[in-house]
């Protein structure tokens, strides 16, 4: 019965004479056929020279074919193709793994013959189109058959990396094994060398060449040749007997041989049926007319040609049948993991193709039990050979034993530990959920949810896909008759998105960006953040507009980039032409949508910085051209107004931080909105200098009268510094002179200046680049700074990260609540005034550099470089040397700050060319 099929697997048995599989007690055992013998049998084996060695198994019965059937003697008289016993022969010892040539020693293909006549050098050599190779091959069969198959027995056991030759002696007298035993003791086994396993582009193309040869071979002679009872059955005998040879090279060359011939006879079997279907339905309708319109004749021919196709049908059956018992059966576990892909890579091609003879139980379960193999390229054969099959709605009726008996590994294998393994399975899961919906339970599914979130990009776009197939399918019906307060229609790709707020966006939009249309729905996303719900409707809450929006503006980078998030694809991704128009699409798309409703999204979220922090990163991705082309002034004066009010009234960092790189790309030099940009920049960096002032003269004025500030005096000072600091990393503020003002901040605070209060000189003394570090950490990190005054941007990076100091929205709480609290907002004071100095340093520089390449004088600018970098240096190290932590070697810094100052400002013309 079907369901008895799968249980050979677990000892019982199918009832064939040819096949009885073994009880497998582990997922692996039922490949163990050719490993190699224990060491003592081996010792024992190889001490007596006449031990001999049992070949696996054939099949004892010979292939049955029409002439055997018609005259029995006739066939006992010529050569017999599948000798009933197979003779011992000497036991030669398993070589399986390549050992090391002796100096000198050829390679296997060089001592091969050189015959230019000879079929596997032509073939090697791929200068003569193999469609011409086999026409000639096919004429000298016609004329002489033995010295033509003679030629090709030579060639598969040349191909096989053997020098060993066949005579026509040989041919006339000796059986194949006992030929196949004489080329095995000919063979060169220590260089463990073949063609089939060797390297480069010669040996590659000759791979395809070889397979490629047997199938046209076979599909030129498949209207005779093929049924003369001689090439056929001399040829699978001699495959037959090669791929149950001990010799790895044998083994491999002639299954492959063995099993891209079944493949075409698979192929002549489909056209043979074809021309069955259509004789037979030209005999019906011949016989069906009239007896005085019917021609007995062609009614005659049609019958006669009816029965040689239905004969020429049951012989190419018969073949394959027996190839596949001879052969496939035993090879599809075979030790050598090459052999077992081969196996499942055309049986998967049988099945496809000839799904009438062979997609059926008893040849599905050997793809079944593959799944569990241990080797990755053999179980991503199997599930490649699947994935047509459940492609096809025609077959999927076929597949639903096969499918409740292995879904659970199959299921599984979307874990695999190789990635190409996984993806195919994901992508096998998918079919089977478009066909077999009702098989996969809730539990299967989540296994592939969770692959989106997957460091590996394949495998989580197969989940992506499979979440398309499962949950995000749209549905116009769902959202038919819901509208926003206001009237508006809900977009159909409203409840999806719905559905997908989660955290992690970077990743889940990677997933899904590439296969599914509603991750660049900007008008359905801005629609559920912007309309107020409906009455049918419930409103999103705090968290869901935040993941909302996290998602909406990952999307957006990844559309406007086609880059990856960090972690996953390549680090360079080189698009391709189609890639980069689909990018630009994408850009102009988002561009002319957010234009006109960003304004609107940051008005509404203007009071929530985490919010804020994403939105206001929006035009970073824009086509700027698009705001001039299309007319968008008004909305851009709109966003540069919403921009320097959120500065001016917010104080988180990421906001302040994403305002100034925002602003950064809006006045990128060039683009027709850079006049329009600028001066708002320059009304921005206005009203912060300002500020700067205001609070640090209210500052020193209340230490000279020797006042305390209070909390909102520092609060000022700290803030207006840190939106200082932070513009003056990405725009040059040098046209405002604040350098000077701030440096005074840093050497007062160094000298321990009462513009500080007294108890807290130390601590603000101490805040340097390296403070409260460890010895060898501050050795790197003043490394850091030396090298960022290189003009290096990894490490500016870097010492960014170490001058960063969060404070947080509880600002003022914070101070009141904590007596340390006030030394911490010193300390942050100072290190912002360290990082506005190094930046104003660093554009001055920038600055002489144009000045030089537009060949003006900077002789001015080049001594109040030098100035301030001297200054600066010099107060660095005093800070670092009069830090509270004094086990480093003060002469180690005190050279790096010399050696420092010596590189950068020794003249002009050295600094210049830096």
């Amino acid at each position: 019965s079907r369901t008895d099929m799968y249980g050979d697997q677990y000892g019982e048995s199918s009832g064939s004479n040819h096949f009885q599989p073994q009880p497998v007690q582990n997922q692996y055992e039922q490949q163990q056929l050719y490993e190699q013998p224990h060491f003592d049998q081996q010792q024992q084996a190889l001490a007596s020279y006449d031990q001999t060695y049992e070949q696996p198994p054939t099949p004892v019965r010979p292939r049955v074919t029409r002439a055997r059937l018609r005259a029995a003697a006739a066939s006992s008289s010529g050569v017999n193709p599948t000798p009933s016993n197979v003779p011992n022969r000497r036991l030669v010892p398993l070589i399986e793994e390549p050992k090391k040539r002796r100096p000198g020693k050829k390679l296997v293909s060089e001592l091969l013959s050189d015959d230019e006549n000879c079929l596997y050098f032509i073939i090697r050599q791929g200068r003569v189109s193999l469609q011409v190779i086999v026409d000639d091959w096919i004429e000298n069969y016609k004329v002489n058959r033995d010295a033509a198959l003679l030629s090709l027995m030579q060639f598969f056991i040349n191909s096989s990396g053997c020098k060993g030759k066949i005579t026509p002696f040989m041919q006339a007298s000796m059986e194949h094994a006992t030929i196949i035993r004489k080329m095995t003791e000919e063979f060169d086994e220590e260089s463990g060398e073949y063609p089939l396993i060797m390297t480069g582009q010669t040996w590659k193309k000759f791979r395809t060449n070889f397979c490629d040869f047997v199938q046209i071979l076979v599909k030129q002679c498949q209207y005779s040749i093929i049924y003369d009872q001689y090439l056929m059955d001399n040829i699978i005998s001699l495959l037959t007997g090669l791929s149950d040879s001990q010799v790895r090279a044998f083994r491999h060359t002639a299954t492959l041989a063995a099993m891209k011939l079944m493949t075409a006879l698979v192929d002549v079997a489909l056209t043979v049926s074809v021309n069955l279907d259509n004789t037979q339905r030209q005999y019906e309708a011949e016989r069906q007319k009239a007896r005085d319109k019917r021609a007995s004749d062609r009614l005659e021919s049609l019958m006669m040609k009816r029965q040689e196709l239905e004969e020429n049908m049951d012989e190419i059956k018969n073949m394959l049948t027996y190839m596949f018992k001879s052969v496939f059966v035993h090879r599809y576990r075979d030790t050598l993991p090459e052999i077992r892909a081969i196996c499942m890579a055309e049986i998967g091609v049988w099945m496809k193709k000839f799904h009438q003879n062979f997609l059926d139980d008893s040849y599905l379960k050997y793809i079944g039990w593959t799944l569990h193999d241990k080797v990755g390229e053999v179980r991503l054969k199997c599930l490649q050979a699947l994935q047509p099959l459940y492609a096809s709605e025609e077959l999927k009726g076929k597949l639903e034993l096969f499918t409740s008996k292995f879904k659970d590994r199959i299921v599984s294998m979307t874990l695999d530990k190789e990635y190409d393994v996984a993806v195919q399975a994901v992508k096998l899961v998918i079919s089977i959920l478009k066909h077999h919906r009702d098989i996969l339970t809730d539990k299967d599914c989540e296994h592939v949810y969770e692959l989106v979130y997957s460091s590996h990009r394949a495998v989580a776009q197969a989940a992506g896909e499979f979440l398309n197939e499962r949950l995000f399918v749209p549905d116009e019906e769902a959202v038919a008759g819901i509208r926003t307060k206001r009237g508006k229609k809900r977009l159909p790709n409203t409840p999806l998105i719905r559905d997908l707020l989660h955290e992690h966006g970077a990743y889940l939009v990677d997933s899904l960006i590439e296969s599914n249309e509603m991750m660049k729905d900007w008008e359905c996303m801005t629609d559920l953040l912007l309309e107020e719900p409906g009455p049918s409707e419930e409103a999103l809450d705090d968290r869901q507009e935040t993941s909302l929006i996290e998602i909406m503006v990952c999307c957006i980078k990844q559309a406007a980039t086609g880059e990856p998030p960090v972690g996953r694809g390549p680090t360079r991704k080189i698009l391709s032409a189609k890639e980069l128009k689909q990018v630009q699409d994408d850009k102009t798309r988002l561009t002319e949508h957010f234009i006109q409703t960003l304004p609107l999204l940051l008005d509404k979220y203007r009071a929530d910085p985490e919010k804020l922090a994403n939105l206001l990163a929006i035009p970073q991705y824009f086509d700027l051209d698009i705001y001039t082309t299309s007319r968008q002034e008004s909305n851009l004066d709109f966003l540069l107004k919403k921009i320097i009010s959120i500065v001016e009234k917010l104080h988180d960092t990421e906001v302040l931080e994403t305002c100034a790189k925002t602003l950064e790309q809006l006045c990128t030099e060039g683009n027709a909105i850079y006049t329009r940009c600028d001066v708002a920049r320059s009304t921005l960096i206005d009203m912060i200098v300002n500020k700067y002032k205001e609070a640090v003269d209210e500052w020193r004025s209340l230490i000279e009268g020797e006042e305390t500030p209070d909390e909102d005096e520092t609060f000022n000072v700290v803030h207006s510094l840190k939106k200082v600091s932070i513009f003056s990393q990405c725009h040059n503020l040098g046209h405002w002179n604040i350098w000077e003002s701030i440096y005074k901040d840093i050497v007062e605070a160094k000298d321990g200046n009462k513009s500080l209060p007294e108890e807290d000189a130390a601590m603000a003394c101490a805040l340097s680049v390296v403070m409260t570090c460890s010895k060898r950490q501050r050795r790197r990190k003043w490394g850091w700074v030396c090298k960022v005054l290189q003009n290096d941007p990894y490490y500016a990076h870097k010492l960014l990260t170490e001058l960063t100091i969060e404070d947080g929205s509880g600002f003022r709480n914070f101070t009141r609540m904590s007596p340390t609290g006030f030394e911490v907002i010193l300390q942050m004071a100072v290190k912002y005034c360290i990082c506005a100095c190094f930046f104003g340093i660093l554009w001055d520089l920038r600055h002489l550099e144009e000045l030089m390449e537009s060949g003006s004088n900077g002789t001015q600018e080049l001594a109040s470089l030098k100035h301030n970098l001297n200054n600066f240096m010099e107060a660095m190290k005093e800070m670092l040397l009069l830090g509270p932590s004094q086990v480093y070697k003060e002469e180690e810094l005190a050279y790096s700050g010399v050696s420092l100052r010596k590189f950068l400002c020794i003249d002009r013309d050295f600094l210049v060319s830096f």
